[in-house]
């Protein structure tokens, strides 16, 4: 590929947060924060452009926070992959550690789930049989 056609695939911050879902001011957090794996590249009048890589780094992050990373792991975890090879186990551990609370969440959202799946049935077989009188009523 020449840097012609490389520098024609590079994608500007609009063309990434439309990519990723997240913000323009989202994605200039990230940069600032560190939560980025590489420099990213400045077209000569300065504005912002990102190779796909970056693109698909960003819809880790994306994932990452949106299951409950801390912003501190997140940044530690890119600051890891920045350092390259030799600290894989330290990553997979941070992954791993975060796997475990994203598990406890998904159990905890399932029990919740069945008391909600047990009310609403409650309710309908109340309602069907045309009989919804003394369900919680604080008047009764």
């Amino acid at each position: 590929m020449t840097t012609t056609e490389a520098a024609s695939q590079l994608l500007s911050i609009g063309e990434v947060a439309g990519r990723t879902g997240l913000s323009v001011h989202a994605l200039r957090f990230y940069e600032r924060e560190g939560l980025l794996v590489g420099p990213v590249q400045r077209t000569s009048g300065g504005g912002r452009r990102y190779t796909s890589f970056d693109v698909d780094w960003l819809l880790i992050c994306v994932k990452l926070r949106a299951s409950g990373m801390p912003l501190a792991d997140l940044k530690h975890f890119a600051e890891l992959v920045r350092q390259g090879p030799g600290n894989e186990a330290e990553r997979l551990r941070l992954l791993d550690a975060h796997r475990q609370r994203v598990d406890a969440q998904i159990q905890a959202l399932e029990e919740c789930r069945s008391v909600i799946a047990w009310k609403v049935g409650v309710y309908a077989e109340h309602l069907a049989r045309g009989k919804a009188g003394g369900l919680w009523d604080p008047t009764a």
